[in-house]
This record gives structure tokens, C-alpha cells and sequence, in this order.
């Protein structure tokens, strides 16, 4: 049974209306945003199906992608740690700081650090951790956890954010979104700064190459992984992909299913620390690999649950989850689950135990929304059922004797259920008389100790068999004209495949809220200062591309800068790629290549090659240039985020502009 701090969470939830509002928002926009970034690929459900294949490759030879991977990381220069339990990661992490005598680390967003409860653990030790993620930080700043894996302040209103920051931040009260992440990006940016760690977590691990990949809008993942002098990455042993190609599959899944977007603004690809050439990136690199009970769960009913990429598409799916929210989530003990959700309800029972956190798998209608929506296709109803049946990763149920009122009653259905001719005629006589007594379809209530009429309605019986209901239907439909034949699957709709791949491009940024400029080479200087005097620009950030328009930039009274520079508006970058139909740009880091000119200015512009425009993910990520670079970025548009209200903000920790200045003939 559940206990009555699960229950008493449920009622509460259902009762506050302003989260009914928020959760409500939150499913609706999350829909409509998966819906229309998904029709853009013809070929979902095949890309779902060869992820899922991936996906159980990695699972059922883990060892092996394992030590593989481990080789490569190794072999780049990034320092790896092992870590087979929570105590066992705050433990390195703990032996890195006190290494380097830190005290403030900078944290991006990272569930698995929730698992462990890392920013406790750093607190009792005297250090400081700051979560940089804007939702994060807001809960952070009420005391609490994530309410969802994606959007971890899902559950709050503006006005009450407002409140917060008027009472934890000293700004005068406001429930403008766009003030209140001006704030934030404010008050964070000297953490970024002055930061003696920067902490992440890794969506994935590239087991051919070593690579860790972190995907993020706001840019507080390229700040916590580019500024501060150590980065620290903790990481599940199971976020593996095999290869790169591996990798563009996942990424054009993953953020789709999270918010609705064709890339994410800024995807890394992390290879090693800083090397002596490079313009900017920490000094170290470390990666703790995180065991804590994946490898017994790998051996157990629940195995498939380890497919999970941490999308959050089932829990804006579920209908539990939009009326009750993250925090309803607790164990038997009030404990709250560090993962919420129809994902949580298997992966907390799998990792943390069936006694404590068994009951969480009732809190779901098992209507299989959750199984629809999910990007790897697992079956989380089936999983669900196994954590319900008490199937864990000890291999042995957890057994619990149901209500003796709850045997009788099933024992009386069994009866009626193994005779079709009884079954058919109890059924008519209950809908009939259902409908005499009470026209309501909440028809009768069962007392608490059966679990029906605590916290459920008793459905209604209908009056006909749903045989009979169906063959009827049937007939009708029979009776309408056939609808016209379907579009080859193959071809989609939103492609047009004579439109080139520079006007393909353009496209998209200017859907992204970018800005594309075409010029020739002749042209690109003068276009450059036209952009800075428009803006009133005096100073630049600059990689060795601006410097061959030195002397324009200071005939127009521009100075050029190369090192990092907080006070500097406008940073400047040559990109070495395009990506048409994302309208992506790839940069790199290297000698004279700074990646904070990307990042820290708040307009950022790039100058693109017209003929270095790819047409898709997998080209970009097979270019030479992106192994061999300690770190190569992806960015999609300007930085955004939507953490308050769902309400999308551009400009939150990077750049508020990004403008690209595509020439024909450089």
C-alpha cells in the first residue's frame, strides 16, 4: 500500500491551484513544441527504432563500451574516477576541491548530482555551490528540488518568483519574466567568473572517440565547462552512445522530446582540458563515472529503463504527473524521489529500492502515453506493472499481502470473468443499474481499505460489452468513404527539397531569432563596422579571422581585444560549419580561436563560408576538425530559456544576438 505521506503530497497537489495552472501550461506548450518539432522528420519512427537499437546494444554490452570508452577519455588528458556509490563521488569530488583550496563551484544543470545529492554533501564539506540553470537556481534559492527533469521550476507562477527574488535578491518586486532573468544572468555572471570549479553533468558519452557531450539553452553549461580553471563532469556509466553517427541520431531526438527543438541552442563536445594553444578552457578535466545500483539494475526486470535519455517527453505525456507535479513523488519515509515523473517511478524504485520507493509506480493511469511519446521507445507501462508486481533488481519480488476485502473481491470478479455468458449478463445488470441510482459517472465508493474511493472514483459499467461496442463501431466506419491514401512516409511536407542549402539555412536562423548577412569578401569589413555603429560598439572580442579586419575596425575607432573580457558587448568568431537544416553553426576551440568571444559578449557575430554550409548533423560532427579540437561547440541561435511560466526568454547566461555574416567568396 501507499503511504499516507504519498497520498497526503497527492491531495495537496490537486488543491493548489496554482500549480494545477502551471502544470497545465507546461503540458500544453511542451505538446504543442514536441508536435511541431517532430514533423519535420519524416522518418521519426524509424530514427525511434534504431535509438532504441542503440540504446540496448549499449545496455547489453556495457562492459565493453565501457572500457572503451574509458580509454579514449584517458588518452585525451581528461582525468577519470570511478565512483561506485553517492559517498564514493562526493568523496572524489570532495578530493579535487580540497586539491585546488576551492570554495565556490559554478553547477550546470544535472539530475545525476541530484541523485547524489551533491549540493548538500558540498555544503556540509564549506563549499559553495551555486546551481547556474535558471530554473535551478531558482529552486535553490526556495530550498527545494527539481520539480521536472527539464524544467525544475515547472511548478511555480511568475508572481512567485518575483517574491522570491524580491526577498532573496533585494530587487524591487516585478513579474516581468524578461526582468527576472536580466537579474539572474546578472547575479550569476560573477559566479561564472569568479568560480574555483565549474561542475556539469554529460548527456552523453562517445565511446570511440572519448567525447563527452552536453546539451543546454541557457549557455551556463559552456560557461561552468569554459571558464572556471577545473571542470568536473559526473556522469551514469549507462549515458553511452558507440560512435559518433550514434551520437547525431541521439541528438536529433533528444531535444525535440525536451522542448521542442531541432538542436538545442549549444551542444559541447568535450575532448580534453585546455592545451598549451588554446585560447581559453579550464586547466583540468575530470570525470566521475557513476555506478550507484545501474549495474545491478542492468541484471534485473527493469534493465530497459537504462535506455532512458532523460528527455522528460513522459512526464509532460503523463496525466498524473500534470495534475500532481515532481514533489508528489515521495518514498515511504516522505523522502522525495530524485527522479519524478513515470521515468522516476521506475528508475527510483530500481535504484533505490522497491520498499521505498515501490509505491510511486500507482501514481500512474497505465494508459501508455508515456511509451508513446518516449524518443527510445521503452515500454514504461510494462516496467511499470514489474515495479507494481514487486520486480526489482534483487531478482525476487517484493512481496506484500493486498487488503483481505481487496482477495474476496477479485476472487468474486475471477468467478464472473472465466464465464463469458456470466460475465455479459452481471455487466448489463451493473450499467443499468448504475444509471438508475446515481446518473454521475463517480457511481460508487468503496471504503478506504481497498484502495478504491481514498483517492479514486469507481468507473461507471457500461451497459454493452466492448465487443459488441467495437463490431457496432466498425460497421459504421465501414459505412464512410475511404480516406485519401497517405503520403509516402519518406517524403515530408516542410522540405522542400529544390531550396538550397544557404536559403535552407537562413531560414532557420531567422526562425531562431539570428540574423544571416550575405556578403562577398570585399564587402565583409565594411559590414562588420556597419553592425558595431549601429549597436555603438567600441570594443571586440576578437579570434585570429577578426584580426585580418584590424585595420577597418580601428580606422572606425573599434579596438580589438583577445583575452576574455566581462565588460565587452560584441564577440566575434569564424565558424568552420553551417548546418542547413537545423541552422546550426560549428565552432572550435584552438590557438587564436577563444570560445568565450561566443559566449560572454552579449551579441555574438560569426563569419561563415557560403560553401562550408552541410546539410545535416552527421556531416558536421565527421569533419576532422571536431576530434581533433579540445572542444567544439554547436550553437543554434541566441541563448533562451522558457524555466518561468514556460515563457521563452531570449538572452540568459551567453549572447542575446547572434548575427552571421555569410560570404559567397571568402
Amino acid at each position: 500500500m501507499s503511504s499516507p505521506e504519498f497520498h497526503s503530497r497527492i491531495h495537496a497537489s490537486i488543491a493548489d491551484l496554482n500549480l494545477q495552472a502551471a502544470l497545465d501550461g507546461n503540458a500544453e506548450r511542451r505538446k504543442k513544441g514536441r508536435i511541431a518539432a517532430f514533423a519535420s522528420l519524416s522518418d521519426y519512427q524509424e530514427r525511434r527504432q534504431q535509438a532504441h537499437q542503440v540504446r540496448s546494444d549499449v545496455i547489453n554490452h556495457l562492459d565493453e563500451f565501457l572500457a572503451q570508452f574509458c580509454e579514449n577519455v584517458t588518452t585525451n588528458g581528461i582525468s577519470l574516477h570511478h565512483a561506485a556509490d553517492a559517498n564514493e563521488a562526493v568523496s572524489i569530488f570532495l578530493d579535487i576541491a580540497r586539491q585546488h583550496d576551492a570554495h565556490l563551484v559554478a553547477k550546470s544543470k544535472s539530475m545525476v548530482s541530484e541523485e547524489v545529492d551533491l549540493n548538500r554533501a558540498l555544503e556540509a564539506a564549506g563549499l559553495l555551490p551555486i546551481e547556474t540553470d535558471l530554473g535551478e537556481y531558482i529552486v535553490q534559492l526556495r530550498g527545494e528540488r527539481p520539480s521536472h527533469i527539464i524544467t525544475p521550476a515547472v511548478h511555480l507562477r511568475r508572481s512567485e518568483v518575483g517574491e522570491l527574488f524580491q526577498q532573496k535578491l533585494g530587487i524591487p518586486h516585478t513579474e516581468d519574466i524578461s526582468e527576472l532573468t536580466e537579474t539572474a544572468r546578472h547575479v550569476l555572471r560573477l559566479v561564472f567568473l569568479t568560480a574555483d570549479i565549474g561542475f556539469s553533468g554529460v548527456n552523453f558519452g562517445v565511446a570511440e572517440t572519448g567525447t563527452l557531450c552536453i546539451v543546454t539553452n541557457e549557455g551556463n553549461g559552456r560557461m561552468v565547462t569554459t571558464v572556471p580553471p577545473v571542470h568536473i563532469a559526473l556522469m551514469g556509466i549507462e549515458r553511452l552512445v558507440p560512435t559518433l553517427d550514434d551520437l547525431a541520431l541521439m541528438l536529433s531526438l533528444l531535444p525535440r522530446s525536451a522542448t521542442g527543438q531541432k538542436l538545442s541552442v549549444y551542444t559541447q563536445l568535450l575532448h580534453s582540458p585546455r592545451r598549451r594553444n588554446d585560447s581559453d578552457g579550464p586547466r583540468e578535466r575530470h570525470l566521475i563515472l557513476l555506478d550507484n545500483g545501474r549495474k545491478r539494475l542492468r541484471n534485473s526486470p527493469l534493465s530497459e529503463i537504462l535506455y532512458c535519455i532523460r528527455c522528460g517527453a513522459c512526464l509532460n505525456a503523463c496525466p498524473v504527473f500534470r495534475e500532481i507535479g515532481g514533489h508528489a513523488y515521495v518514498g515511504t519515509d516522505g523522502r522525495p524521489a530524485p527522479y519524478p515523473g513515470p521515468i522516476g517511478s521506475v528508475v527510483s524504485p530500481g535504484l533505490f529500492g522497491l520498499q521505498q520507493f515501490g509505491q510511486l509506480a500507482r501514481a500512474s493511469t497505465l494508459c501508455g502515453a508515456c511509451k508513446e511519446v518516449c524518443p527510445v521507445d521503452i515500454d514504461l507501462s510494462r516496467l511499470l506493472l514489474r515495479v507494481r508486481a514487486g520486480q526489482g533488481p534483487s531478482g525476487q519480488p517484493h512481496k506484500t499481502s493486498p487488503p483481505f476485502a481487496l482477495t474476496v473481491g477479485l476472487n468474486i470478479f475471477r468467478l464472473f470473468a472465466t464465464n463469458p455468458l456470466l460475465f455479459t449478463l452481471v455487466q448489463r445488470l451493473a450499467g443499468l443499474k448504475s444509471r438508475l441510482l446515481s446518473p454521475r459517472s463517480s457511481w460508487m465508493h468503496l471504503p478506504a481499505f481497498t484502495g478504491w474511493g481514498y483517492s479514486k472514483d469507481f468507473p461507471r459499467p457500461a451497459l454493452k460489452p466492448f465487443h459488441s461496442r467495437f463490431i457496432r463501431k466498425e460497421m459504421l466506419d465501414n459505412r464512410q468513404p475511404s480516406p485519401k491514401t497517405a503520403a509516402n512516409p519518406s517524403e515530408s511536407p516542410n522540405i522542400d527539397v529544390t531550396k538550397s542549402l544557404v536559403d535552407q539555412f537562413s531560414e532557420e536562423i531567422h526562425t531562431l531569432g539570428g540574423q544571416v548577412i550575405r556578403v562577398n569578401s570585399a564587402q565583409l569589413a565594411g559590414q562588420l563596422v556597419d553592425q558595431l555603429n549601429e549597436r555603438g560598439i567600441t570594443k571586440i572580442h576578437v579570434d585570429e579571422t577578426g584580426a585580418l579586419y584590424k585595420s577597418s575596425l580601428q580606422e572606425s575607432g573599434i579596438s580589438i581585444i583577445h583575452e576574455p573580457d566581462n565588460t565587452v558587448r560584441c564577440g566575434m568568431t569564424a565558424a568552420l560549419a553551417g548546418i542547413a537544416d537545423t541552422g546550426t553553426i560549428l565552432v572550435t576551440s584552438g590557438e587564436d580561436h577563444p570560445l568565450t568571444a561566443s559566449l560572454l559578449p552579449e551579441t555574438h557575430i560569426t563569419i561563415l563560408k557560403a560553401s562550408a554550409i552541410l546539410p545535416s548533423l552527421p556531416e558536421a560532427l565527421r569533419l576532422p576538425e571536431v576530434r581533433q579540437a579540445s572542444a567544439a561547440v554547436l550553437i543554434t541561435g541566441p541563448s533562451r530559456t522558457a524555466d518561468i511560466e514556460m515563457t521563452l526568454t531570449i538572452g540568459v547566461h551567453g549572447p542575446k544576438e547572434l548575427i552571421v555574416l555569410l560570404v559567397d567568396d571568402l
